[in-house]
């Protein structure tokens, strides 16, 4: 399977709203590492990281997201596997 890391940011009510535990929850079951937190601006920047089937599925689910978030706009950019994650977790 084709490894990849995506870098997505996603825009809308996506603070305040469980997005970021979500966000983790999504990538821990699918197997991904990476990363998530909060931007100035009120959008979520999240790394997800293995095999790029997976990692659209996780993009996909985000766009869903949690019942109170909405999610108006996903950018995500694509680039090789850089394999220097361990797990996924969320940052402040």
């Amino acid at each position: 399977m084709e490894k990849a890391q995506a870098r997505v940011i996603f825009r809308g009510r996506v603070q305040g709203v469980n997005f970021r535990a979500f966000t983790a929850r999504v990538a821990e079951s699918l197997g991904l590492d990476g990363w998530v937190k909060n931007l100035p601006d009120g959008s979520v920047e999240a790394v997800f990281e293995g095999g790029k089937e997976t990692v659209e599925e996780a993009i996909r689910r985000c766009r869903t997201g949690p019942s109170f978030a909405n999610v108006s706009d996903a950018e995500v950019r694509w680039r090789p596997s850089q394999g220097g994650f361990r797990g996924f977790s969320i940052r402040f």
